[in-house]
Parts: C-alpha cells; structure tokens; sequence
C-alpha cells in the first residue's frame, strides 16, 4: 500500500509543476529586449532571465523539444545575448511572462 502512494504521488508532481497559462494576461502583450543572465533548456519549460533597463524577467519559454526542432538551439540563448521576446506577464508575479515569440541570434522562432 504504501508504495502504491507514494508511485501515486510521483506520477502526479509533473502535473501540479505544470502550471496553466489563464495566469498570463493576455490582453497585454509585452515586446521585451534585453540580456541573458541566466538561462535553462530543460523540461517542462525551458526559461531565461532577461535583464532589460529598470527590470530582470523570468521568461517562460517553450519546451525545450519544440524550441529545437523550430530552430532554436540552447546555444542560441546563451548568457550574454541579447533577445527580445514577446510575451505575456503573469497576473501575481510581476516579474514573470510568458514568451510567445523569441528573436535570438537572427532569427524569430514562434514559441506557441
């Protein structure tokens, strides 16, 4: 029994990690351009950190799968670049959006 609870609680952190996305405001689209002081390309979302004047970002990306096979390399966010993504911010976290579109190294990948 126990290990029926505790496989049931393992299968079910992805789900409540994953976040929806009714918490970006919509209604507002951000175009943000900054740089890369922090990066990660792994599942579920891949992120950044984007310094842009007056405030840093947490920017929530695409998965990292559909990032590469649409064009976007982790090497193409690496620190020190400079994107600009278009997004939008989460209702709570004021330092938090959701990327839509990212223009990185050239070139603008959709994201959604």
């Amino acid at each position: 029994m126990k290990t029926i609870i505790i496989a049931a609680a393992l299968f079910a952190l992805p789900a409540f990690a994953h976040h929806g996305w009714s918490e970006y405001d919509q209604e507002k689209p951000l175009t943000l351009t900054g740089k890369v002081v922090a990066s990660g390309y792994e599942h579920p979302h891949g992120h950044i950190r984007l310094e842009t004047p007056g405030k840093t970002w947490l920017v929530v990306l695409a998965p990292p799968s559909r990032m590469q096979s649409r064009g976007l390399p982790r090497e193409d966010i690496k620190l020190g670049s400079t994107v600009t993504v278009v997004a939008y911010g989460n209702r709570e976290k004021t330092d938090e959006a959701r990327a839509e579109r990212i223009t990185a190294a050239g070139k603008t990948v959709e994201l959604r």
